[in-house]
């Protein structure tokens, strides 16, 4: 888990100065140091603009203070209806260290004159901070930050997932990180893996994303949402894998692909995003011999630590029963089978919003409900 870090006194910080990257060796640069900090994520990578680039344009900043990058932000530019521009920066920004109150006033005033310029409405963000970090908060709102109006702490999350499962790699042999799960789920991988020989796809291409775009079909029949096309997963791929920032996952038994993943790695960190299965041989249990098969592939990219993603951060109330907490909230089995893999649960801050044009931001957080229940009108047929 991140700790505060040391502070430093203003009087040994040299001046900092903020400059747009967009030159081509700024690449490099900037993922350098989206890998090297501890709140990271392949969504603040230089290539995400690029996954994301059909509906929106990346903006990047640096920080810097000579030559030494403290700080930044990977930015994505949207227009909507009404609202106009916003500015959403997904988990980020990025700070070296997140007691450099300068450098995060430097960062957001440039971002703001950006925005004037763009006639951004407001900037979101959600970085991978720790909740236990107030002081982090603090600063944010010090500088104007506010959670959204329509925030949740007891919902998934926001844009991003504000609850997720780590599990720890650092100092342990997959021997340690095996003996470590719970019981249940290291009898499922063995009987997955060697019982009944469940087996990892070698070396998939690209054009086993159609097998993986299947799967993630059958997977949102089943469990009740719409997911992402084809043409999407191979945006994710011409962006990502070439750079080293993403690999597929599939397992097959008898012949048969019966389970898919795709898993994100920058730095020493890697993340499970998307996870598909067949209704086929689940007896089998593909998804552990799958995950298993990603956090040795984590351990061995050198990962500190490989992310589960989001999980619910619905709790079980004093009085309250296990079938009650599972019939409120259907994510329980969802977090059972993640903890079962010996995972820590962390909670981030979550969502904050800087408000530039208040009319806009407020048609913009009270027709977005709006919005969401004509989208799941529409796609219940109306019901």
């Amino acid at each position: 888990m991140t700790v505060p870090a040391t502070p430093i006194s203003t009087a040994s910080r040299a001046a900092v100065a903020v400059r747009e990257l967009t030159q081509p060796e700024d690449r490099e640069l900037w993922d350098n140091f989206v890998g090297a900090v501890p709140e990271g994520d392949v969504l603040q990578a230089w290539e995400w603009g690029g996954v994301k680039g059909a509906d929106w344009r990346p903006i990047r900043y640096g920080v810097f203070r000579g030559d030494e990058i403290v700080g930044g932000a990977a930015i994505l530019c949207r227009k909507l209806p009404v609202v106009g521009n916003f500015f959403y920066a997904p988990r980020g920004p990025l700070l070296k260290d997140w007691t450099d109150a300068e450098a995060l006033k430097a960062l957001l005033a440039a971002i703001k004159e950006r925005g004037k310029k763009e006639g951004a409405a407001f900037l979101k963000i959600d970085p991978a901070v720790p909740i236990e970090r107030e002081d982090v908060a603090e600063l944010l709102k010090a500088q104007g930050f506010a959670p959204p109006p329509d925030a949740d702490p007891q919902g998934f999350g926001g844009t991003q997932p504000r609850c997720v499962m780590q599990l720890d790699l650092a100092g342990r042999s997959l021997e340690q990180i095996l003996a470590a799960c719970k019981s249940q789920a290291r009898r499922n991988i063995k009987l997955s893996t060697e019982k009944h020989g469940v087996r990892l796809v070698d070396n998939p291409t690209r054009d086993d994303l159609k097998v993986f775009n299947e799967l993630m079909k059958i997977t949102g029949e089943r469990d009740g949402f719409r997911p992402r096309g084809l043409g999407y997963f191979e945006t994710i791929w011409d962006n990502l894998v070439p750079a080293g920032l993403a690999k597929l996952f599939l397992t097959e038994y008898e012949g048969e692909r019966l389970s898919g993943a795709l898993c994100f790695i920058i730095g020493d960190k890697s993340w499970y995003v998307y996870g598909a299965s067949s209704n086929e041989h689940r007896n089998v249990m593909p998804n552990y011999a799958m995950q298993w098969a990603m956090i040795r592939w984590a351990k061995e990219q050198g990962c500190t630590w490989y992310d589960f993603r989001g999980v619910s951060p619905r709790r079980k109330q004093e009085g309250e029963s296990s079938s009650e907490l599972e019939k409120e909230d259907h994510l329980q089995g969802l977090n059972r089978f993640k903890e079962g893999f010996g995972s820590r649960y962390v909670e981030y801050l979550g969502e904050f919003d800087l408000v530039y044009k208040p009319f806009a931001y407020w048609a913009y957080t009270n027709g977005k409900p709006t919005a969401q229940r004509w989208v799941r009108k529409i796609k219940s047929g109306g019901k």
